[in-house]
Formats: C-alpha cells, structure tokens, sequence
C-alpha cells in the first residue's frame, strides 16, 4: 500500500482525478478504480466527454504565417513604444 492509495474513497479518488489525469497515470492500473464500480462508470463518462469534446472541436494547426503575422505586430508595438518615447523625450 502506497500512501493509503488502497483505502481510498471515491471522493479522495474523485479530488485526486485531476492530478491523475493531468501526470498522464493510467487510471484502469490504480487500486480504487478496480475495486470500486462507481468510480469505474464515472471514469468511462468522462472518457465518453472527451472523446465527443475532441469529435466536436478538431484540433486544427494554425496556418503556417500565423506566427510571422504576430511577430510583425509586435515589432510594430515595439516601435510605436519606442517613438513615443523618443517623442516625449525630446
């Protein structure tokens, strides 16, 4: 037993997904999801969530001069900022 990982609750467990989910664990390996069917059929909706989230909302990569056109508008902002100084210094 590491830490009370196997007498945890479903809340602990609950509290815990997050975390669990966010470090990439498998969560079908861990003690309590084994052991508990509540926690199992919670597990599987939010599964069932996510993949209709990412069904709904494709992951699209930005076109490629997105970034040239940011780039562009920060040199403009820095040199607006820089001649608005100069200006007021002068």
């Amino acid at each position: 037993m590491i830490n009370g990982i196997d007498s945890m609750t479903c809340q602990e467990f609950q509290e815990r997904l997050p975390d669990l989910i966010g470090a990439g664990e498998d969560l079908h390996d861990h003690p309590h999801y084994c052991s508990c069917a509540l926690c199992r059929a919670l597990l599987a909706d939010l599964e069932a969530i996510a993949e209709a989230a990412r069904q709904l909302l494709p992951v699209v990569d930005p076109p490629e001069e997105l970034w040239e056109h940011i780039e562009l508008a920060i040199q403009k902002e820095e040199a607006s900022a820089r001649s608005e100084t100069v200006a007021k210094s002068g």
